[in-house]
């Protein structure tokens, strides 16, 4: 195998796989609305999170898919913005530690913990002009780690592995 074969490709297919990744993130996060927002989170679809272990086309799918279900789902514009570049550094990073499952499927606790739960508590819990409170941001992080690290382990893993026994063909590379 040379190393051409090992780059990502941008084919019809795989934006066609983008894209239904972006769409399932995108409805799995406005089904279960009111537990994918919020300072305490269990956001279902970022169980697709690990997606990127098994092919390069959930990187773009899950950051589209996560700018989509933010706007819709009402969030402040950087929330929308942070949001979904902690979901992109998450899915690369994810992509590059393909090889450590278990290690690649922290990336998202890290990310989400230290972009979306200072977000969360600027956006949504701090009130302006209070004095910001240290202890209520790290619990803002550590509630999102908490619900990420949830989602990823007791959802994401044990769906990584189901779709991991279909064959090759069926994912892409």
């Amino acid at each position: 195998m040379n190393s051409i074969e090992n780059k990502p490709r941008f084919t019809t297919r795989s934006l066609v796989n983008a894209g239904l990744i972006g769409a399932i993130y995108v409805a799995l996060t406005l089904i279960f609305q009111p537990i994918s927002f919020g300072a305490i989170q269990f956001r279902i679809a970022e169980a697709l999170t690990l997606l990127p272990i098994l092919t390069f086309d959930a990187v773009p799918g899950l950051f589209v898919g996560c700018v989509i279900a933010n706007l819709l789902g009402g969030g402040v514009w950087f929330d929308v913005v942070l949001g979904s570049i902690a979901t992109l550094l998450a899915a690369i990073c994810t992509r590059l530690l393909r090889e450590k499952r278990i290690v690649a499927a922290l990336m998202p606790t890290v990310f989400n913990g230290l972009i979306v739960g200072p977000v969360v508590y600027f956006a949504y819990v701090r009130a302006p002009g209070d004095p910001v409170s240290v202890p209520t941001l790290l619990f803002n992080m550590a509630t999102v780690a908490f619900g990420e690290l949830v989602v990823c382990y007791a959802l994401g893993l044990p769906f990584l592995y189901a779709l991991g026994k279909l064959p090759k063909s069926t994912m892409g590379k």
